[in-house]
């Protein structure tokens, strides 16, 4: 248990300190910024994408978690597979955020621990739970990346092809992880998510 802690510490200080990169193209390398957006809305559509990039954190965070404490191997290997795309993700939300002229949120190592012991907690409940706690995050954030979409800018395209591709992605992490068992969380646990979002994505906005 010991070394599997120090490899997980590990991967918690390259998700937050090293440049993430993606095997698949980035959605948005054949779309041509053909509008110049901005300043302001620049400004807006870069917090946007500090928030979805500090929600990759989170979900690095809660596989690698859950991926501790998991008991089943098929589990084990869903969650490693979600982390791996949400890594891609990582890549995608950093280099628009720069394009943007923004930064990463300063309270990623805060969200990232937090998150890491919520899904080290959902692991140790059992695999039904577990892969329920996944559906719901992936079906929470496909809600929020709606939101985002209607609020970018209307003419930041290479944004708007991001979330997209996420949003696809998020889709496929929930379905699998209800076709492997995963249950309806109860609704007190499903409104302390949404709970837990409002708040991170409030305070990521500017920070």
């Amino acid at each position: 248990m010991l070394d599997r802690l120090i490899i997980e510490f590990d991967k918690g200080l390259k998700t937050l300190a090293a440049n993430a990169h993606s095997v698949r193209p980035h959605p948005d390398q054949n779309i041509a910024q053909t509008t110049e957006l901005s300043p302001n809305d620049k400004r807006h559509a870069a917090a946007l994408m500090r928030i979805n990039h500090c929600g990759e954190v989170c979900a690095q965070a809660l596989y690698n978690g859950q991926a501790l404490t998991a008991k089943n191997s098929q589990t084990v290997l869903a969650l490693e597979q979600a982390s791996k795309e949400e890594t891609e993700h990582l890549a995608w939300c950093e280099k628009r955020i720069q394009e943007l002229g923004g930064r990463t949120s300063l309270l990623n190592p805060i969200w990232y621990a937090g998150s890491f012991t919520l899904g080290a907690i959902a692991g140790a409940l059992g695999d039904k739970w577990n892969l329920g706690f996944l559906a719901e995050t992936e079906r929470q954030v496909g809600e929020h990346l709606n939101r985002h979409l209607d609020e970018l800018p209307a003419d930041d395209d290479k944004s708007r092809a991001i979330l997209k591709q996420m949003k696809t992605d998020e889709a496929e992490h929930a379905a699998t992880a209800i076709q492997l068992g995963g249950v309806k969380l109860p609704i007190p646990v499903r409104s302390a998510m949404q709970g837990m979002s409002r708040v991170m994505t409030s305070t990521t906005y500017y920070l």
